[in-house]
């Protein structure tokens, strides 16, 4: 399955958000951009087998988001809320000067993918996601629930992250809370951790785990899936995940006027399982002529 890896880290600094990212790069320069992001709690480990095995035709930028892998933590006070994600991941194209690019996200990424090609259409040539299509919705039913639990919360100190006296066990950590395999946490594991004097410490903000008091409405996300105009193709693992019923995925999908849905078998980190599939999957749509 793993293939050597050629990547390079960069540091973007984003001076009008007072952030610095990272990100692991596969390819040269001369090659049409290729944007991708990861999902939540991932980082850009997430893209360690699929990046190499696109990166003789793109050169493939893989974003460690805020909070996540080795970039900044949000400024305390600053909550991880979508219009955020979006706000960085348009502030690095532009200091990594892509006027056009191609764009890739999976899962939480898939999500901010999609909002990045409506907000921006004129600089996306194709958009390609992975097990998503833009952010949770919200259909009213618990929302003031969530809304009330999400403030109590928010008060309450975070629980401090686990801290493991080694790789291996923290890699088994992942195994067991996500259900992947070993040699696909591994990649992800790896650069999601810092070593210090007692062990090895998730680098991830732990507020990412804090509930979000107010999601988007679903009619609202309709409104702005409505806005992409690349070409657009989803990729979706069967069987569906609980948090990605068809329905909902087939009602979105119907807002995108050019879009292709695949399904292809396994789990949520396809890009993981699958690696040469998936590399098909997304070359058969990045090598389709755009208007």
């Amino acid at each position: 399955m793993k293939v050597p890896d050629m990547a390079v880290e960069r540091d973007i600094t984003l001076p009008q958000l007072h952030l610095r990212l990272r990100a692991k790069v596969w390819g040269t320069a001369d090659k049409p951009p290729l944007l991708a992001l990861h999902g939540w709690l991932d980082n850009a480990g997430s893209f360690a087998y699929l990046a190499p095995r696109l990166a003789d035709r793109w050169q493939v930028i893989a974003l460690d988001l805020p909070g996540h892998g080795h970039s900044d933590h949000l400024p305390p006070g600053v909550h991880y809320q979508f219009i955020e994600y979006v706000r960085c991941v348009l502030a690095a194209a532009d200091v990594l000067g892509l006027q056009r690019y191609q764009l890739l996200g999976h899962s939480l990424g898939a999500g901010i993918a999609a909002l990045v090609a409506a907000a921006t259409p004129d600089r996306i040539d194709h958009l390609l996601l992975i097990e998503g299509l833009g952010p949770i919705g919200d259909d009213g039913r618990q929302t003031l629930h969530r809304f009330r639990e999400a403030l109590e919360g928010s008060a309450s100190s975070a629980r401090p992250l686990r801290v493991f006296p080694s790789i291996e066990l923290a890699v088994s950590a992942r195994t067991l809370a996500s259900g992947l395999p070993p040699e696909q946490a591994r990649p992800i594991v790896e650069r999601g951790l810092r070593q210090a004097g007692d062990g090895w410490h998730w680098r991830s903000d732990q507020r990412l785990n804090q509930l979000s008091p107010l999601r988007v409405a679903e009619q609202q996300v309709h409104a702005l899936l409505r806005g992409i105009e690349s070409p657009t193709a989803l990729l979706l693992a069967q069987p569906e995940a609980p948090y990605l019923p068809a329905a909902r995925m087939q009602a979105r999908a119907d807002c995108v006027d050019d879009i292709e849905v695949s399904h292809m078998d396994g789990g949520h980190h396809l890009q993981l399982e699958h690696p040469d599939a998936v590399a098909a999957w997304a070359a058969s749509h990045l090598e389709k002529p755009t208007d």
